[in-house]
């Protein structure tokens, strides 16, 4: 309810307009994730254990693989063996392969890390689910599967109340969706990112955010807070 709250106040001040709302548009994804999921930034996200990370080495083909973060934090590297992945940034993480390929094996190696598997990411579902809670993002994952996570909608979801928030460029953005298109393919069905939230709102229900998305139709609308 505080988040709707957020949402109605950021929607009726008249002197920003970021807070206008743009019709049939599905937010972008975080900086620091690709359309694909692959994360490319450089902020303090910290690997975890079961996180898949692509790793290549620039002109070298035969170095590029996936691995798999173990319950220990480690993962195998070819020609290294065993490295301490969790609980490190990415470019810790670079530093530290690039400094090992170089002692005996390559000469000034650009070693570059994508995390394909987020399993330490989370989403969290709000409201008219069956099962309210956060969960692990373990890969590519849209609205639909996120909701089928909480073990879908239970029977008082509303759903032209579906609400996705997130930050994109600084900012805390929200975007709704009518559940029922998304589901015939009349609207996207967004891929969802980590530290999302998803807001179900409740049918009948009387909050101020109810009462002002019966004021837009719900069609991938999406608004700066």
């Amino acid at each position: 309810m505080a988040l709707f709250a957020l949402v109605l106040s950021a929607c009726a001040s008249p002197n920003r307009s970021a807070h206008s709302v743009n019709m049939g548009r599905v937010l972008p994804p975080p900086d620091t994730t690709t359309d694909s999921g692959a994360y490319e930034g450089a902020t303090d996200y910290r690997i975890g254990a079961q996180d898949l990370l692509e790793i290549s080495v620039f002109g070298v083909d035969e170095l590029k693989h996936q691995a798999r973060v173990n319950s220990n934090g480690l993962i195998n590297v070819p020609l290294v063996g065993s490295v301490m992945a969790g609980g490190r940034t990415i470019p810790e993480l670079e530093r530290d392969l690039a400094t090992r390929y170089a002692e005996g094996y390559l000469q000034n190696p650009q070693v570059s890390i994508f995390v394909k598997e987020y399993t330490s990411q989370r989403v969290t579902l709000e409201g008219a689910v069956k099962k309210p809670g956060i969960y692990p993002l373990t890969g590519r994952t849209t609205l639909l599967q996120a909701i089928a996570m909480a073990e879908g909608l239970d029977e008082f979801a509303d759903l032209e109340g579906i609400v996705l928030f997130r930050h994109v460029n600084g900012e805390r953005m929200a975007a709704a969706f009518d559940m029922a298109a998304v589901r015939r393919g009349a609207m996207p069905d967004p891929q969802i990112y980590g530290d999302d939230v998803i807001v179900i709102e409740r049918s009948g229900s009387k909050s101020a955010f109810r009462e002002f998305l019966r004021t837009v139709p719900a069609l991938g609308l999406f608004f700066a807070l």
